[in-house]
């Protein structure tokens, strides 16, 4: 069954300029100017499901967990989640969705007020919504997330706490209300190299011991690999390909993709594999190229073919083979 729906969405981000250019701009008629973080994209997920997005710096991955949280309100575009339409959801709807939808930050140094115990953590979502049997409810989270003898760490502050215990705080806290859906941003790139494989292993586990619904924002696509069902590529604020995590990665079809798993790095130095070179970095995306916007770094770049913008297929059911916005595959 299908928990989140989401079509041609869209966030644009008007730029900051200083008070001087913003009346000079005025007095010229000239249109202000917007960064398209997120340019229409449409998938689904489905319960139980996790869903990796990954891409370079600024394709816009995070951008799309926020607006999945309603930490953003979307330029353009729909989010179905159970069939309610996000934008119209008010009153006890809204209420329901702020419950079922958390969020893992990526940095748990900053995530978590460092003013308040882990238990007032843990607690304040409770009470917002009126829950009872706090005290319970907080020992079996922590005690689920690896942070036992709950007595123990219910007094301790987060300076009190290494990273790693931290981000179990922060997971506890996405816990705690029994949510059905969690995206997670980087939820270990501001970890040791010591502690990821303990979280991940705790991420893990609370996918299958709750059945959530997950989305997995990262880099790193090895991570996302191991981690997910599916996995979705982001370029400039859209999907380029989407598909099951282990033919994303075993067949990479679109070419930045391709360029994305031939720099991830294996164990095997013996290993012959091809290369990939991407020339320049990520487009500007204040002033988005025409047609494919990858264009310009493309190394089957065909002159009048990709100066229009390829589609992605629209049919993005959950469990779909392989969807590809590119000329080769037309």
């Amino acid at each position: 069954m299908t928990l989140l729906r989401v079509k041609n969405l869209k966030k644009h981000f008007k730029t900051e300029s200083g008070l001087l250019t913003n009346i000079t701009n005025r007095v010229r008629g000239k249109e202000p100017e917007y960064v398209h973080a997120v340019d229409g994209i449409s998938f689904e997920l489905a319960e139980g499901e996790t869903l990796g997005i990954a891409g370079e710096s600024g394709c816009g991955k995070s951008t799309t967990g926020m607006l999945l949280t309603k930490l953003y309100e979307p330029t353009d575009g729909e989010i179905f989640y159970r069939d309610d339409e996000f934008s119209s959801l008010s009153g006890e709807k809204l209420d329901e969705y702020r419950q079922n939808v958390q969020m893992i930050f990526q940095d748990p140094f900053e995530s978590l007020n460092p003013s308040m115990t882990v238990y007032d953590t843990l607690a304040e979502p409770l009470r917002m919504f009126d829950h009872s049997h706090e005290k319970d409810r907080i020992y079996r989270v922590l005690n689920f997330v690896g942070l036992q003898p709950a007595e123990e760490y219910i007094n301790a502050l987060p300076g009190e706490l290494s990273g790693g215990m931290r981000q179990r705080v922060a997971i506890a806290r996405a816990l705690i209300l029994d949510p059905d859906f969690i995206v997670a941003d980087e939820p270990v790139s501001m970890l040791d190299v010591s502690l990821r494989a303990g979280v991940l292993s705790l991420m893990n586990d609370m996918t299958e011991e709750f059945g959530l619904s997950v989305v997995y924002i990262s880099h790193d696509i090895s991570l996302l690999q191991h981690m997910c069902d599916r996995i979705a590529i982001m370029y400039m604020g859209k999907i380029v390909e989407i598909g099951s995590a282990e033919e994303i990665v075993a067949n990479p079809m679109h070419p930045y993709t391709q360029a994305l798993i031939n720099a991830v790095p294996v164990p095997n130095p013996n290993q012959d594999r091809s290369r990939v070179e991407l020339p320049g970095e990520v487009g500007d995306a204040v002033n988005v190229p025409d047609g494919c916007r990858f264009k310009d770094r493309c190394p089957e770049y065909i002159e009048g073919v990709c100066d229009e913008e390829p589609a992605l297929e629209e049919k993005m059911a959950a469990g779909a083979d392989r969807n590809v916005s590119c000329h080769l595959y037309d």
